[in-house]
């Protein structure tokens, strides 16, 4: 009799184990999510942000809070990116043609370094910066969000429907 009872206690033992792990492994899978998303370059939807340059976002939400994003940025030959600053640090990888970065309230082309594909910058939040495209430019910026972007000078900024600076009437 006392050996059906410890039987009994270890089979329900073994059974309760079973059963939690079990279950732990369903909530790992649960909250793994999908196993892997593919996003084909041709797929990308870009929207204009400046004269010259494009925005796409490639995974997450750059405007949540605290939420995980991936974003494209694709620049025509000699697009500049004014002086500005992000409140959340900002992490760039060249992926095509030549990226010139720099440091600063005000665009010197002098100061800047120049950015390969394969290159990578990790820009701390709040740091003033600009930039600048040899070639068409396609860079790809990962953080956290919300990803916004502070103008150091507003009226640097060149909408992306604007006329060349040359075409441009005098005020």
């Amino acid at each position: 009799m006392k050996r059906d009872r410890i039987i009994c206690i270890f089979v329900l033992a073994a059974t309760f184990a079973f059963a939690g792990a079990a279950q732990m492994y369903s909530q790992d899978k649960k909250d793994a999510g999908e196993a892997h998303k593919i996003v084909h370059f041709g797929d990308l939807k870009w929207t204009p942000i400046i004269k010259g340059c494009d925005v796409a976002s490639v995974d997450g939400d750059m405007n949540a809070d605290g939420t995980p994003f991936v974003i494209r940025i694709r620049c025509t030959d000699g697009s500049k990116i004014p002086a500005h600053w992000h409140p959340t640090d900002e992490n760039v990888t060249v992926l095509k043609g030549t990226f010139l970065v720099g440091m600063g309230e005000t665009f010197d082309e002098t100061k800047m370094q120049t950015m390969n594909v394969g290159n990578f910058v990790s820009m701390p939040k709040e740091v003033r910066h600009y930039a600048m495209s040899k070639g068409e430019t396609i860079v790809q910026v990962h953080g956290a969000g919300p990803f916004k972007v502070n103008w150091v000078n507003p009226s640097d900024v060149q909408p992306p429907d604007a006329a060349p600076a040359a075409a441009r009437p005098k005020s």
